[in-house]
Parts: C-alpha cells; structure tokens; sequence
C-alpha cells in the first residue's frame, strides 16, 4: 500500500503540472490563431484596395487615351463622339467631355445634337477647387441627372498645345464594381464594402441595392478621418457586433471596409484551442488509468513511461527501451510511433501551407502585373493604332509622289521622307510591345537563325571585354512569332546582361527544343527553349519579385525605363509562351523564353525594294475606311493603278451598299472603325452571305483576331505596291 501510495502521489504531482501546461497551451494556441486570423484579414483587404486602385486606373488609362485623340485635338467633336462611344466599357458608362467653365459639349449617353445637362453632378468641381484642376480627379457618389442611378465619376485635364482646353470625364454606375466584391469570395456572413470620401456606400457584398447611398456609422467616419488603414470594434448597418477593417484607395481616398461577425472572429481560435484541449484531455486520462494499473507492478517503468509521455506532448520524438513488462512496452512503442506520425504529418503540414502560400503569392502577382501590363497595352496600342493611320497616309502618298516627280532634289527629299517613315514604323512597333500580338505580323520561323541573326545587333550593345557565347541545337522545332518582337526581346535582355556586367563578363544564348509535363501554372507539350544567361552581379529576391513589373528599375534616374524584362514577358505571354527568371547575388541571372512548337510551315519571306513600282490592276474594289486622310491616298493610288475604287466610311454603310446590289470584286476594308460592324464583322457576315467575294483587311492595331478562313491580314503602313499585287490576283481569280 505505502508503495502504491507513494507511486499515486508521484502521478499526481506529475498530472498537476502537465494539466496547467495544459491550459497554458490552451491559451496561447487562442491567441495565436486569432492573431494569424487578423493578420491574414488585414492582407486580404489591402490586396482588395489594390484591385479597386487599379480598377481606376485602367479606366483613367482609357481616359488618357482618349485625351490624345486627334479628333480631340482639332476640335472635330463628331468624330470624337464616335470613338469615344466605340472605346467606351460596356454597361451604363458614359463619357463626357467639358469645357473649362464645367458645361458638357458631349455624353455618349446623349445622342449628337440632343440637349446635354447643364453641368456635372458629382463634387467633381469641389474637389477642383480644393485640389487643383490640372490632375486626375476621383468624385464621392452621386445620382446621375440622366440615368438617375448612383454613379461615381473620374476626370482628367485634356491639354491641347500646352494648355488645359477641356476635362474629360467617364460617368460609371456605382453597382458596376460590384463585380469586384463577388471575385473575392468572401464568406457569406462577412460584408464588404466600398465607402466614398464622405462615408457613403458605393457597393456593399450583402444587399447593395438596399444600402449603396447610406453614409456608414459615425465610429467607422471617425476613423476613416484619423487613419489610412486599421481595425475597429463596431455594429453594422444592420446592427449586428462586427470587427472591421479598412484601408485606403490610394488614387481615390476611398476607403474599403471589411466588417467580419465579432462570433466568426472567435469561432475559429476557440474550435482550434477546444481542439487541442481535448486532445491534452484525453492524453492526460490516459495516462492517469495507465499509472493507476501499472502503479502495483513497479515504480521505475511507469517513470521512465512518464518521461516518454512528457516527449510526446512537447512534440520531441520518442526514443522507448523495453523495460520487460508487455503492457508497458506496448503503450510505450504505439507512443513512439505516434511521436514519429505527428512528426512527420506536421513537416508535410508545414511544407503544404509553406506551397499553398507561395503558390498564392505568385498568382497575385501575375494578375497584378497581367492587369498592369493590359493598361499599359491598352494605352499604347490607342496611340500605335492613331499613328499607324498617319503613316500609311504619308506611305502611300510618298510612293505615289516618287513615281511622278522627276527632279532629282525632289526624289531624294522623298527617299528622305521614306526613311524617317520606316523609323517611325519601327518606333510604332515597339510601342505594341504590351498589346496583344497582332495576326498580320505572325510569321513561323526557325528560331535558330532568328537568333543567329541577331547576334550582330546584340554584339553591339555589349561592353568591350564581353564574351558572347551562341549555342542552337540542330533540327530546331519552328515557332509562329513576331520577329521584330522577337529581336526587340533578345536585345533587351542583352542590354539587362550589360549593365549587369560593368567589367565585362560572358553572355550566353542558348536555342534548344524541350518537352514539358503540365503543371497547375502551365500546359505541357512541345516548346523551343531560347535562354540569355551572364555572369553579372545577380539580382537579391526583393528585386527578382519586382523585376517583370512595368517601370521598376534598380538604375539611376536617366539609365532605365523598367521596360525591358517587361517586354520580353509580354512577348513571352503573347506568343502562348512564358518567362522564367533565375538569379544569385554574385553568380549571375538566366532568363529563359518557352515558346510554343508551331506546327505551320516556315513562312515565306519575299525581298521588298523601296524603288519598286505598283503594277497595274483592274476590277471593282470596295474600300473601307473611317479615317478621311488614309482613304484620300489610297484611293488615288488604287485608281492610279487601274482600279475602280467605292467608298465606305464604315462597315455598317459598307453592308448597306452591297446589300443595295452593289457589284465588287474584292472588299479591302480597315478593322478598327466607329459603327456597330468593325471590319472582322464585316468579314464575318461577307463570308456568309457571299462566300465567293475576297476580303482583305488593314490594321494599325487591334485587340480583336481575324480568324475567318480566306481572310488575309495587312499591317499598317504597307506599301502601295503590295496592296495593288495583292488586290490584282483577288480579282483576277474571282
């Protein structure tokens, strides 16, 4: 008895302790998870902040665009209409265009002619006031004076010559970023919100129709008016105890405002301590039945299986000897392979999360640095597209000029006109470098000697002191890209390579052909691998995760547009590919490109003189073309060449006169135009209703795909000349 006294004593003072430490870690695993809870909360709404900043954004992007337009510039408010309205997002959005005094001049809601509204409806001319008019301009809500809807307004200053002539501004319905509330997925009982300046609603996750207008608590204004960002105890609109948290719209002052039930908060901290307190539970009843029937056999085992229990609930592995007595023994080895079970789950518990959130990380970073990249492709492609129209206006009427003067003075200022053209071509075509590719400059190419010949032009953006190492596999599978993309990329990752090398180093490129398995973040097949490595200096992490950002740069002011490894991802993305990048401190950096197999035949690549004459045609073609100076050349030059040329503005009045009965042997139309037909519509409907009739399309830039059979693509500027060759043998084989 006193053995087993002393034994029972032993176990009691052992329980005691364990069962406080119990309670202790009861404690702190509360605490802990609904800190990790808040914490991840906080990250989820700035990350929403973000999407909302660059939801602005893109719009202010095609506001921008828009302030370029030439139309604009000249004052030809028409035309400025019709493609105002064309570029406008879909759904009750509007554009409106100001004077300086504030009076509309046009809403694309508002038929031309019609009365427009006197003046703005928002506080749009308050917050001039205050902050100025000559930058971009975020309003609160307000009810529209036409749609009598909630809306929300952005404004920017037009200049024209220098000086600030109109605002332009795009009148949105508020319930519109609505959408931006559902992509996030919130819980069901969790309520999100969008709050304008003043603390109204703009869209609400729960019953938006019901709340957007409604100014939220004075707790919640309060705190808006002190912080940027933060957490606050409150009740919501519909007084339920919530937990909020909320951060700022850097473009707008808007704040986004997460309100999370204060017994969701709890529930999932308390489930998870309740969790582990009836585990540390039962684990404690166990032991104390199993000292209580071992405590008569001996005193020593029962220690020793006591030490190996302490391990097991401080997560060490248990290491057991057999002490002789079976049942102990057995406890003993189910302890010490349990030891080895939590162990082993809890490393492949840590690795998973350690993959989930990095896999997390990475797709947030390509949808923001894909949204980026749009907006950057949506406003240089605008400009690409209105200069692209220019130039095959001078193209065309160069040629047509060479061909009638006949002073040498005079033919050589044209070839000197002809060469600042081919520049400024080139320049055009880099700026598509972030829009989408365009069909009529896809040509299927070994890529072997596409990146042999450019390795003079690589060559001579290297430092004196660098080695250049070229290595292509035999039998290269070939590739559907845009060359001039293609060269452009290689070059500006060689020019990277460079400054990464200031005393010279080795540049290697390397083309080979590779097969791939799929994975959760690409498809698998075939590919052709074209990899830039150099022995430079390296990039640290932080800047290795920025590097593909348009405009980051680690360069001084002057060196560096941040422009480089962004193109080449792009022309990675766009041509169905991607880019990987791996760098080390002090070992250098490799950027590989996968471009995908092309099962095309290599394509043709015929020599083209600037001296060469346009032949001579005949038949009937009809012409379509909203831009006024693009049709007046080459109209001319088609007629010059034989041809019997109609006009069409627009697609629509194109359908208008075949339908009248119009006779054409071949339609050669531009893509991009005002009306409800654009030119691949055009072609789309001809290829029904008249399959016999060839088309030819013209573009200057586009974001639509021509992939109507028969249908072939020209990229503005062409060369009159080829446009004659290329209508010629339509019409002669019709």
């Amino acid at each position: 008895m006193r053995i087993r006294t002393r034994l029972l004593l032993l176990i009691l003072a052992i329980l005691v302790p364990a069962l406080l430490a119990a309670v202790l870690a009861v404690g702190y695993v509360y605490q802990e998870e609904r800190r990790a809870q808040e914490t991840s909360v906080k990250e989820a709404v700035r990350a929403f902040t973000l999407l909302v900043d660059n939801e602005l954004e893109i719009r202010e992007g095609i506001l921008r665009t828009l302030a370029n337009s030439p139309a604009l510039a000249r004052g030809d408010l028409e035309t400025f209409y019709h493609h105002a309205h064309s570029v406008a997002p879909r759904g009750e959005t509007a554009i409106l265009l100001l004077d300086r005094d504030g009076h509309q001049l046009l809403n694309t809601r508002v038929a031309p002619g019609a009365p427009l509204p006197p003046g703005r409806a928002s506080n749009l001319d308050a917050l001039m006031q205050r902050d100025g008019a000559d930058r971009t301009l975020v309003s609160d809500l307000f009810v529209s004076s036409i749609s009598q809807r909630h809306a929300v307004a952005i404004q920017v200053p037009v200049h024209v010559d220098g000086t600030l002539r109109y605002f332009l501004a795009m009148s949105m319905n508020a319930a519109q970023l609505q959408a931006l509330l559902g992509e996030q997925r919130f819980p069901p009982d969790w309520q999100a919100a969008i709050v304008d300046r003043t603390g109204r609603l703009i869209a609400r996750s729960i019953d938006p129709d019901q709340y957007r207008g409604r100014s939220v608590s004075e707790v919640a204004q309060a705190q808006f008016a002190a912080h940027r960002e933060g957490v606050f105890s409150n009740r919501n609109l519909a007084g339920i105890p919530v937990q909020a948290f909320f951060s700022t719209v850097p473009s707008s002052n808007w704040k986004v405002l997460v309100s999370i039930p204060t017994e969701d908060l709890r529930r999932v901290p308390l489930h998870a301590a309740a969790f582990l307190a009836a585990i540390m539970a039962v684990m404690l009843v166990l032991a104390s039945v199993a000292a209580r029937w071992f405590a008569r056999r001996a005193a020593i085992p029962i220690e020793y299986l006591g030490r190996s229990a302490a391990d097991l609930g401080a997560g060490r592995e248990v290491h057991y000897r057999p002490q002789g007595i079976v049942e102990i023994d057995a406890v003993a080895q189910r302890m010490a392979d349990a030891s080895r079970q939590i162990l082993t789950a809890q490393a492949d518990l840590e690795q998973r999360v350690a993959e989930a959130v990095a896999a997390s990380e990475r797709a947030q970073s390509a949808l923001v640095r894909g949204q980026k990249l749009e907006a950057l492709g949506r406003l240089t492609g605008g400009i690409a597209h209105e200069f692209n129209n220019l130039l095959q206006t001078l193209t065309t009427a160069l040629q047509l000029a060479s061909l009638t003067a006949n002073q040498p003075k005079v033919l050589s200022l044209i070839d000197t006109c002809k060469r600042t053209v081919s520049r400024a071509t080139a320049l055009t075509t880099r700026l598509g470098s972030f829009g989408r590719v365009q069909d009529a400059r896809l040509l299927t190419v070994d890529p072997g000697e596409q990146v042999r010949g450019s390795v003079q032009l690589l060559r001579g953006v290297l430092r004196q002191g660098t080695r250049m190492e070229v290595h292509c596999e035999d039998d290269l599978w070939p590739v559907t890209v845009d060359p001039v993309q293609f060269d452009l990329a290689l070059l500006n990752l060689a020019i990277n390579a460079r400054d990464a090398m200031p005393d010279g180093g080795r540049l290697g490129v390397g083309v080979r052909n590779c097969t791939l398995e799929p994975t959760m973040e690409r498809t698998g097949g075939d590919y052709v691998s074209v990899s830039v490595t150099d022995t430079g200096i390296g990039m640290p992490p932080d800047v290795q995760a920025r590097a593909l950002d348009p405009f980051f740069t680690t360069k001084p002011p002057g060196q560096g547009s941040g422009l480089g490894l962004p193109q080449a991802y792009a022309f990675a993305t766009q041509s169905r590919g991607w880019l990987t990048l791996a760098s080390t401190v002090g070992a250098g950096t490799t950027i590989e490109i996968y471009l995908p197999r092309s099962l095309q035949p290599l394509s043709a690549t015929a020599a083209r003189t600037d001296s060469q004459a346009p032949g001579h045609g005949s038949g009937r073609v009809l012409f379509v073309e909203d831009d006024p100076l693009v049709r007046e050349a080459v109209v001319r030059g088609l007629e010059d060449c034989g041809f019997d040329v109609m006009v069409a503005p627009d697609g629509d009045k194109a359908l208008a006169m075949l339908d009248a009965g119009l006779d054409a042997d071949v339609v050669f139309s531009d893509i991009v135009m005002p009306g409800k037909v654009s030119g691949i519509d055009l072609a789309g409907i001809l290829h029904e209703r008249r399959p016999g009739l060839p088309v030819v399309l013209a573009t200057g830039y586009t974001d639509q795909r021509a992939v109507i059979p028969g249908v072939q693509v020209l990229a503005k500027p062409y060369e009159i000349d080829q446009l004659v060759e290329l209508l010629a043998n339509l019409s002669g084989n019709r």
